[in-house]
């Protein structure tokens, strides 16, 4: 079955996703040798920025693609604008990844240069979740980002990893954490893709244990409860407008992934269609390769 029309586009893996000022700024990035060219990828990045304004959702997106891509470019707008908010907060973000405690200090620093930004404040999230540090310390760090953006997708993300098992957590805490997020989420919130993100993380925590619980997983997407987990996602995500941050080709991936895993081969066909060939590496690395597991399952008629 043929899912994207006569024009099937080859899926690609795409960071920036369907953000095609980003995708400019990172093609941008990717050809600058040289400090000439270096200053040219800086004022890209800074006007991209600029350009975010207060839609944190876009801007969170932004920066933790743009840090991950660009580390160097990252230390080195710091180190020319040491008191510019973008400079100071994406440098939080690249340096998260070596060393999370110098990154924690930086995300006072940038927190203080744009104190209604909830961006700084995340990054100091995900450096004390690296840390393993204990609830006590996330609680003051998650109340800071909820004044400022209630419904950050980020966050709340970042808080659903800490409570897992493998982490701080269990699954009486993950479950504690998400029914109290969805009695008052609203409909079209970024963090709609909690329940089936924990779903899918669930699936898959099961199926490796081994013993018992793996043996049922074949009938884990049938169960009421994550079956109509995928039934609302199906019948309201594909809806025009109805998810509008900036990672929904994320959150449709997700739906589309369940679903075949599910064995709903049919109903993933116009989400697969909708992402347009987009693959983001999780969940089909539980498969292997991305693009190869994602082409082999969005083929399947």
């Amino acid at each position: 079955m043929v899912f994207f029309g006569p024009k099937r586009q080859a899926p690609r893996l795409a960071p920036e996703l369907d953000d095609v000022p980003l995708g400019r700024v990172l093609r941008g990035i990717a050809a600058a040798r040289g400090p000439g060219p270096q200053d040219l990828a800086i004022a890209q990045v800074e006007r991209l920025l600029r350009g975010t304004g207060d839609d944190w959702d876009r801007r969170s997106h932004r920066v933790g693609v743009l840090a991950q891509a660009a580390p160097a470019l990252a230390r080195g707008w710091r180190e020319r604008r040491p008191r510019d908010p973008d400079a100071l907060v994406l440098a939080t973000w690249g340096e998260l990844a070596t060393d999370p405690r110098g990154a924690l200090a930086l995300c006072r620093v940038a927190a203080d240069a744009r104190p209604a930004d909830p961006t700084p404040w995340v990054a100091a999230l995900a450096a004390l979740r690296l840390l393993g540090r204990p609830s006590s310390e996330l609680s003051p760090v998650w109340q800071e980002i909820r004044a400022r953006d209630p419904w950050h997708r980020e966050a709340h993300l970042q808080i659903l990893g800490y409570l897992s098992p493998e982490e701080q957590g269990s699954q009486a805490a993950l479950r504690d954490f998400l029914d109290d997020a969805v009695a008052v989420m609203p409909w079209d919130a970024p963090t709609a893709c909690l329940p089936l993100t924990a779903a899918v993380r669930q699936y898959h925590r099961a199926r490796s244990s081994g013993g018992i619980e793996a043996l049922g997983m074949s009938q884990y997407w049938s169960q009421p409860h994550t079956a109509r987990l995928l039934d609302q996602a199906r019948t309201h995500w594909l809806r025009p407008g109805h998810l509008r941050h900036a990672a929904a080709v994320t959150d449709l991936g997700t739906l589309a992934y369940a679903l075949v895993r599910a064995g709903r081969g049919s109903d993933a066909a116009p989400v697969f269609s909708a992402v347009g060939g987009l693959v983001t590496p999780w969940p089909w690395t539980y498969e292997g390769d991305p693009v190869e597991c994602y082409t082999d399952y969005s083929g399947r008629g």
